[in-house]
């Protein structure tokens, strides 16, 4: 996604998202195949349903058609995350403290570009830290060097 229209497309989408009371999880432009395809994904305490789906991609609409910041055709989808939903904020460290995560790293950290474990948490030193557990210890990742980082499934 161009770093001009993904601010502004965030933007727009936690506006709507403000409005209607949904949390932007996340927001992707990708192309597959001829198509280019706006995700978005929202959530709230209570859950998301298709209503809810329904709503905010209308009102979403609206607005990216009046502010029309994507040059070319596309198509928008909007969902829920999902079991292993992305955490894209310091507030998805620290409210999913416990749960197991998986982070792709931008650089190797300690060997690894791939890191599975238990999430213990974020810490505010050094622009923002993930700690992860793996193998009984606690490591440190920086927020920069993580590429993605989402739920995930861990025995």
């Amino acid at each position: 996604m161009s770093q001009g229209v993904k601010p502004i497309l965030w933007k727009l989408a936690e506006q709507i998202g403000n409005e209607l009371e949904y949390e932007v999880v996340d927001l992707e432009l990708t192309k597959e195949g001829p198509n280019r395809i706006l995700r978005v994904f929202i959530d709230r305490p209570t859950g998301v349903g298709v209503e809810d789906c329904q709503l905010f991609s209308q009102r979403l609409s609206t607005a990216l058609d009046e502010e029309d910041p994507i040059p070319t055709a596309y198509l928008l989808e909007v969902s829920s995350p999902g079991l292993e939903r992305p955490l894209t904020k310091p507030e998805h460290f620290r409210r999913f403290t416990g749960q197991g995560v998986e982070l792709k790293l931008f650089a190797p950290v300690q060997g690894r570009r791939k890191i599975k474990g238990r999430l213990k948490g974020w810490a505010d030193q050094n622009e923002g830290l993930v700690l992860v557990e793996l193998d009984g210890t606690t490591l440190e990742i920086p927020w920069k060097a993580i590429a993605k980082a989402r739920l995930k499934y861990i025995d």
